[in-house]
């Protein structure tokens, strides 16, 4: 086993460091070498900034989706329904009202009904 070293921190970093310890790993031992291996690893210091949180990626990403979506919206106001209204109304055909054609037609069609008719009398029988 294992010799321990007493390293003197001051009384609220070593009680965040045993709240960190607790929800992490299973001693305060494997929770410094995780620690350590960590910058280690990764060749960081621990007082360098890794960037960008996922917070601030987030509404960063939104802020830019909403302003694709009001382009979209815009484009489709001003570009899309108008130019779409106006093939609609190139390739729409409506049927041409019904006009005689030809005069006579109508001319014809008046001397076809009989002007005097024939009195039938009930006396005349042929």
């Amino acid at each position: 086993m294992d010799s321990f070293i007493t390293i003197r921190f001051k009384r609220t970093t070593a009680k965040r460091f045993q709240e960190f310890s607790k929800t992490h790993c299973k001693s305060h031992t494997e929770t410094m070498d995780t620690m350590l291996d960590f910058f280690f690893y990764n060749e960081i210091s621990p007082r360098e900034r890794l960037g960008p949180t996922g917070r601030t990626i987030e509404a960063n990403l939104k802020k830019r989706i909403n302003a694709v979506i009001a382009i979209m919206r815009d484009m489709e106001k001003t570009q899309t329904k108008p130019t779409v209204a106006m093939m609609e109304s190139l390739f729409q055909t409506e049927e041409p009202k019904k006009k005689p054609l030809i005069l006579e037609k109508k001319f014809i069609e008046e001397k076809s009904e009989v002007r005097f008719a024939e009195k039938q009398n009930p006396n005349n029988e042929l």
